[in-house]
Parts: C-alpha cells; structure tokens; sequence
C-alpha cells in the first residue's frame, strides 16, 4: 500500500510534464509543414502530436523544473506553451510561405501565373503547387519528423516552459523570419526573373527591328517553353537549397 502511495506522486507528476510538453506540441502541429497540413485530417493530427509528445518527453521531462499542479497553474501553461508552439510551427510555415512566393514570382515573370491555378488549398500558381508539393515530399523523405523532435527538445531551451516570451525579442525575431523568407523566395526565383527581363529585352529588339511581326504570338509559345525548361533544371537545386534552409532553422540558428 505505501508502494502504491509512493507512486501515485510521481505518476502523476509525468502527466503534468506531458501536459505541459503536449500544449506545446500540439499547437505546432496546427500550422506544423507536411505534418500539420489542411489535407491531413485531424485525428492523424491529433495523433501524431500524442506521439511527438511521448518521443520527446523523456528528454525535455527531467531537465524541467514545474511548479506543482492547479487550476490556475495550468490555465497558465495553456497560455504560455500555446503561444510558444504557434510561434514555433508559424516561423516553420514561413518556409513554406517562401516557396509558395518563389513560385508566384516565377509564374508571373514568366506568364504562368494562370496555368492550374487552383490545384491547390491555396491557390497558387502551377510553378508554386509544384514546388510546395516536391518540397513537402522532400522534406517527409528526409526524416522530418526525427528533426522536427529535436527542435521541440531545442525549443525548451530557447523558450522556458511556463513562461510567456519577450513580445519585443518575439516581434524582433518574427521581422527576421519574415524578411529571411522574403529574400530566400527571391533568391530561388531569380533564374525565372532573368529569364524574363532576357526575354523582354529581346522582344523590344525584335519588336524595333521589325515592327511588322506580331512578335507576342512569337514570343508566347518561347517563354512558356523555356520557363518549363529552366524549372526542370533549376527545380533540384532549389528545393536543396530550401531544405537547406530549413535543416538550419530547425538545428537553432537564427536567420
């Protein structure tokens, strides 16, 4: 009987570390890439975020210093590791967000911004479904689940448990995120921009030497080539370097 009293404490101190490690858990995985999308339902969700929680808690649980458990104790773990894990799971969709960008610009330097426009969730151009879905692919195939339990383990050291973050550092970091994502989609839409700006330049010379050739059905059928062309070579080297970015981010360093 006092065995069974002794340990009804320290079971019941393992549910609170796992309650604490699932709020932050489970609200990464509502904005979570590939594991938290629309199309995956939520039980699978909802799941998976039950097996995240029990992966990592071994790791995460000895090296928390919880106070002990109450209503208002837990009201504010349900505030503060929710707000944790959204930023968490928002600053990872920001990677998808750039890729979805990187493919607008190139469909619209390339005038294919109508082409399978709504394949997709969200819409998004067809060169923008293509990446997202080779990406996500990708980034599945790479061990994405082990890498993102790492970074939650990560995370308890960049962010205390039961204690709300800095808004002034978090705004800091969010503007950084923002404008890395913004420069990476540049970044891997430049080949398409080139292209566009050597297409342009060549039809205002063609166009100035022979003004009589309608030279937009010309031209039409050669940018929607090439630009076909150049994401079939292009499109392996920048969806390494977007996974690149993105081993980065989850290995602690910042943008």
């Amino acid at each position: 009987m006092s065995g069974a009293t002794g340990f009804m404490p320290l079971l019941l101190g393992w549910w609170w570390l796992a309650l604490v490690v699932f709020l932050r858990v489970g609200a990464m995985m509502a904005v979570l890439p590939g594991l938290g999308e629309q199309t995956v339902p939520m039980r699978v969700r909802l799941a998976l975020g039950l097996v995240l929680t029990v992966t990592v808690l071994p790791a995460t649980g000895a090296d928390l210093a919880l106070p002990p458990p109450g209503l208002g104790t837990v009201a504010w773990a349900l505030v503060t590791e929710s707000v944790i894990g959204l930023i968490l799971g928002l600053w990872l969709r920001l990677f998808m967000h750039a890729l979805q960008t990187a493919g607008s610009i190139a469909a619209q330097s390339t005038s294919l911004a109508q082409l399978l426009g709504n394949s997709a969730a969200d819409p998004m151009p067809a060169i923008g479904h293509v990446l997202t879905v080779a990406a996500l692919a990708l980034l599945m195939s790479t061990g994405f689940h082990v890498k993102v339990a790492g970074f939650i383990i990560l995370s308890f050291e960049l962010f205390p448990a039961l204690l709300l973050p800095d808004p002034s550092l978090i705004a800091q970091a969010g503007r950084g995120h923002i404008a890395m994502a913004f420069a990476l989609a540049f970044t891997l839409a430049a080949p398409f921009v080139i292209l566009s700006a050597l297409y342009n330049l060549t039809l205002g010379f063609i166009n100035k030497a022979m003004p009589q050739l309608m030279v937009a059905f010309v031209g039409a059928p050669v940018i929607t080539f090439g630009s076909i062309a150049l994401l079939l070579v292009t499109a392996p080297l920048m969806l390494s370097l977007w996974i690149a970015s993105v081993d980065r981010f989850l290995s602690g360093q910042t943008p």
